[in-house]
């Protein structure tokens, strides 16, 4: 199979990064994706991980893929798919807003980019919370890491976390 390639966007900012799917190492993942793309919603910085930056979607793909590939130590560049029911993502502690798009589904994905070093996939309430590493930014995270600090900074309201086909 030849190498696949999407875009990573922060769409108000500008701001694109280029990555590849690991279809050697998370093929049901990859691909579950791939069929779904393009992608988005409103994105989050993340509390507890650190340099992560994700956005909740609704179940897209026919099976949820088993949890190939997995890690709790994402480094930087690691594109991670998660899921959680409305309940894991359901208390106060997250910050959500009670009008945000995922609450009231019972399944919530999440697809995340991890822009920087020293994460770790801990939850204070759930423990550890491993991710399948399915893509790895091979151009352009220096200018995303810029981008998602800003976010941190600057706040995320008004801002979209997009993946589409490159």
């Amino acid at each position: 199979m030849a190498d696949r390639f999407i875009e990573v966007s922060l769409e108000k900012r500008g701001v694109t990064c280029t990555a590849k799917l690991l279809d050697d190492r998370a093929p049901l993942t990859c691909e579950a994706v791939w069929n779904a793309l393009p992608l988005g919603g409103d994105v989050y910085h993340a509390k507890y991980a650190r340099n992560e930056i994700y956005t909740l979607l609704p179940v897209f793909a026919p099976a949820e893929p088993p949890l190939e590939n997995p890690t709790v130590t994402p480094i930087p560049g690691d594109l991670c798919y998660f899921t959680f029911t409305d309940v894991q993502l359901g208390t106060a502690s997250y910050g959500y807003e009670s009008a945000a798009a995922h609450r009231g589904r019972p399944t919530v994905v999440d697809l995340a980019l991890f822009y920087e070093r020293n994460n770790l996939l801990i939850n204070g309430d759930a423990g550890w919370v491993p991710g399948i590493v399915w893509g790895s930014v091979v151009d352009g995270l220096d200018r995303m890491a810029d981008a998602c600090q800003d976010l941190w900074r600057s706040g995320a309201l008004g801002e979209t976390l997009s993946f589409r086909r490159a």
